[in-house]
């Protein structure tokens, strides 16, 4: 059995860092990759790389690998393990594994890597493949907007969503799903609802992956969203806001009235408790005064405005926003 040299296989030096044999690696797979490299022996050579970095990149392989090159015979002669030598590390099967294009297999190892690391390997090999042949599915995440009123009120949507699937030929294939999610009362967005074994398929025995689905509550054109609390805007005339008024306000579970208390001011805001998106506590709805001002097109309108001004003599924009 000839004494394999992983140091020349990545060309590198025995005294090459961690870093250094990283860099080779990366550079020479990127070379001989058989999906992308065109030189002839392109797959044997990432195989012997494979190999290679599989035992030089870990320390404790590494430190065997270098007593067994210092006990060798000769550079040119035959090797033999020395007696009673045996690999005691850790063999992690998916360091041996490459990936061409017909799929992700074991690499074919060499005579040399099969009688010091061999052994070891079917083992951990074994292990392995038997907890690979019970893995449970992916878990997917999604987004999902939905109105501020199906949060409120709690509905019942349609969310398409696709999902990665090994087909029976072994390829990788897109699996499109319509699922009905029910939506809860007074759910915020940020929120996530969890559809069990909804996600990514399983391997063998194991469990399919969980769907999570993130809502998202879209801007509403009348009410503003804050938390739990929503916000909308109340239009009074001067004489409601003066002389106080009780006025129909809308809200998410329909129309109430409310009281509109004497000398209400542009941008007050009034509060109806409890009014807002369902929870423990709910939210409450706001309802903010906006004065809104008629406009004098007659004669009669106008006198009336005259007098209001003769009366108050109120200027606005005065620093203390008393009459003068």
């Amino acid at each position: 059995m000839e004494f394999i040299d992983y140091y020349k296989t990545m060309g590198l030096d025995d005294t090459a860092t961690s870093d250094e044999i990283k860099r080779a690696y990366r550079k020479l797979a990127r070379k001989y990759h058989p999906d992308v490299s065109k030189e002839t022996d392109s797959e044997a050579r990432f195989k012997e790389l494979g190999e290679a970095y599989a035992v030089l990149k870990d320390e404790q392989r590494r430190r065997e690998y270098d007593e067994l090159k210092r006990h060798r015979s000769s550079p040119e002669g035959g090797f033999n393990p020395p007696p009673g030598w045996q690999y005691q590390g850790d063999m992690n099967p998916d360091d041996f594994q490459y990936s061409t294009q017909g799929g992700q297999g074991s690499a074919e190892f060499s005579d040399f890597f099969e009688q010091i690391f061999g052994s070891r390997y079917r083992h951990e090999h074994a292990e392995h493949s038997e907890q690979r042949s019970h893995i449970r599915g992916q878990d997917v995440h999604t987004r999902l907007p939905i109105s501020l009123y199906d949060a409120f009120h709690g509905a019942s949507v349609e969310v398409a969503i696709s999902l990665p699937v090994v087909q029976a030929q072994g390829n990788v294939g897109i699996e499109n799903k319509t699922l009905k999610v029910k939506i809860p009362v007074g759910v915020v967005s940020g929120q996530k609802i969890r559809l069990r074994g909804q996600g990514g398929p399983s391997v063998g025995d194991a469990q399919p992956g969980d769907l999570y689905i993130e809502i998202s509550i879209k801007e509403d054109e009348v009410y503003h969203l804050d938390g739990r609390n929503v916000t909308v805007d109340l239009p009074v005339t001067p004489w409601e806001a003066a002389l106080g008024a009780v006025v129909e306000v809308p809200t998410l579970d329909g129309p109430v009235n409310l009281t509109v208390p004497k000398n209400a001011k542009q941008g007050q805001r009034l509060r109806l408790k409890g009014r807002g998106l369902p929870g423990k506590p709910p939210g409450d709805q706001y309802a903010v005064v906006i004065v809104v001002v008629p406009e004098a097109t007659t004669d009669e309108q106008k006198a009336l405005y005259e007098s209001m001004r003769k009366m108050w003599k109120l200027n606005p924009r005065s620093t203390s926003g008393a009459s003068t």
